[in-house]
């Protein structure tokens, strides 16, 4: 769910290199991505309180425009969910009416929806979805008022990144913004998750399929422990080549598609795993997802499986940054979590300084599996005693 409400993003060209058929010789080992250079950027500030980041990029007359607010989610209460999206989608001329019941249909969906509510419990990141009756009664004036207590310059930063006139940029920002009232500072409703081992089973009678969900929350973008926290969830389960994926997905064929990763919010992250796999295995692949967490909590990785690793998020890294809106994402994030530039200049080093043994530490320190929430979807009747019997090979292997 969003923590801000995107009015605008436009533009966004990213250009991949297709691959050479028919090559004979080996290709050369890859170079390690060097560091990002950020182009030199321009902010300013209105009277009002909204800011402007221009950031000059790429040799086409052509720009990507982003105007970011601080507003969504996290300024609802209990009985308004969803209502910053309702909100949002009648600023593009849209409804949320039948997307609801398209979610709520997907076992992905109402898992995570579990997940998070026991996570932040009272709190709206643990708030997913409105009840429909909820989503039914919102009128116009609740709309009005939502956009009213929470919109306003003062929240408000534009982004333009691409190539411009920089006095042109500058004077339509200021005539197009400069009327709009401040309006209230930005909501800090920093929660306080929950990290306590518990098991839950949501039944979906005649399941062929159970969708699990384990985690725990983790340290926010700006601790020191952050990037090596990402690594370390790439090696484990965050990458197509990971050591989850390739046990419980190459080896095993328990799965297709699982994945594990670092989801941050406005001062706040938590690490999951999930997987869809198939019913008569449940237990299986819950005790191989536990086994590779505590081998990597106990055993630091080789220098190659590292080093692989780090090439992957470090390329990954500079792709994003090849496109003006890829800039654009990336200074939003810096933004919002209160970072400096060098945060992105200093990202590949920074990914390449991490050592085995700190992989090992994070693991150890972070991912305490004794710790975890489980959410599991699936056919309880069928799998309710493999769940029960994994529980208890879990709490021995705590001891």
């Amino acid at each position: 769910m969003r923590e801000r409400i995107l009015i605008a993003c436009l533009v966004a060209g990213l250009g991949l290199a297709l691959p050479v058929r028919g090559q004979k010789q080996t290709p050369p080992e890859g170079g390690t991505p060097k560091d990002f250079t950020l182009p030199e950027k321009s902010v300013f500030e209105l009277d009002n309180g909204l800011s402007a980041t221009l950031v000059p990029y790429g040799q086409l007359p052509k720009v990507a425009i982003s105007v970011i607010v601080r507003t969504g989610n996290i300024d609802e209460s209990a009985n308004q969910v969803w209502l910053a999206d309702v909100m949002g989608d009648l600023l593009k001329e849209g409804t949320k009416l039948r997307e609801l019941s398209i979610t709520k249909a997907s076992p992905e969906s109402v898992t995570l929806e579990l997940f998070r509510k026991l996570l932040y419990p009272g709190h709206p990141y643990g708030r997913l979805f409105p009840t429909e009756e909820m989503l039914k009664g919102y009128t116009i004036k609740d709309v009005r008022d939502f956009y009213a207590r929470n919109f306003g310059a003062g929240r408000t930063r534009v982004y333009v990144c691409g190539r411009f006139e920089k006095p042109a940029v500058e004077q339509a920002i200021l005539k197009s913004f400069e009327g709009w009232a401040k309006g209230p500072e930005p909501a800090r409703k920093i929660p306080s998750p929950m990290a306590k081992r518990r098991v839950e089973i949501i039944d979906r009678p005649g399941s062929e399929q159970s969708t699990v969900y384990l985690g725990l929350p983790v340290v926010a973008p700006g601790h020191r422990d952050y990037i090596p926290l990402v690594v370390a969830n790439s090696l484990l389960g965050g990458s197509f080549g990971s050591r989850i994926t390739s046990n419980i997905r190459e080896q095993k064929g328990y799965t297709y598609s699982p994945y594990s990763s670092v989801s941050s919010r406005y001062r706040d992250a938590y690490w999951t795993q999930f997987a869809s796999v198939s019913t008569n295995v449940t237990g299986p692949a819950l005790k191989e997802i536990i086994f590779e967490i505590d081998r990597l909590q106990a055993e630091a990785p080789s220098e190659e499986e590292l080093r692989g690793i780090q090439n992957y998020l470090a390329g990954t890294f500079v792709l994003q940054n090849s496109s003006r809106s890829g800039i654009i994402s990336q200074l939003a994030f810096l933004d919002l979590h209160g970072l400096p530039d060098d945060y992105l200049t200093g990202y590949v080093k920074a990914i390449h300084s991490v050592k085995p043994e700190d992989v090992r530490r994070i693991a150890k320190t972070y991912l305490r599996d004794q710790e975890m929430t489980l959410v599991i979807t699936g056919d309880k009747s069928k799998i309710a005693e493999q769940v029960g019997e994994f529980e208890k090979a879990w709490e021995k292997g705590s001891d």
